[in-house]
């Protein structure tokens, strides 16, 4: 079994072609556009739209990896004033 790529993210959502080429399955946009005709499944179901928002807990598979979209870690500098 392949090692699913843990994706953090700092905002709500990540665009999927975004996220195909930060995890490194694709090299290029024009490879997740290649990949995205090949057939990429966004936590199981087929998927065609680059622009889909993903949410952390998605998981996405194409060319035979896997990648979860997680949320970051809010570090110190982001914590509220006095908490």
């Amino acid at each position: 079994m392949t090692a699913i790529h843990e994706i953090q993210i700092r905002g709500e959502t990540i665009r999927l072609g975004q996220l195909l080429k930060l995890s490194g399955i694709a090299e290029s946009g024009g490879a997740s556009k290649a990949l995205l005709l090949d057939g990429v499944r966004v936590n199981g179901v087929p998927e065609a739209r680059r622009g889909r928002q993903l949410h952390p807990g998605d998981v996405v598979e194409a060319g035979g990896e896997s990648a979860r979209v997680v949320a970051a870690s809010p570090s110190v500098d982001d914590a509220a004033p006095g908490s």
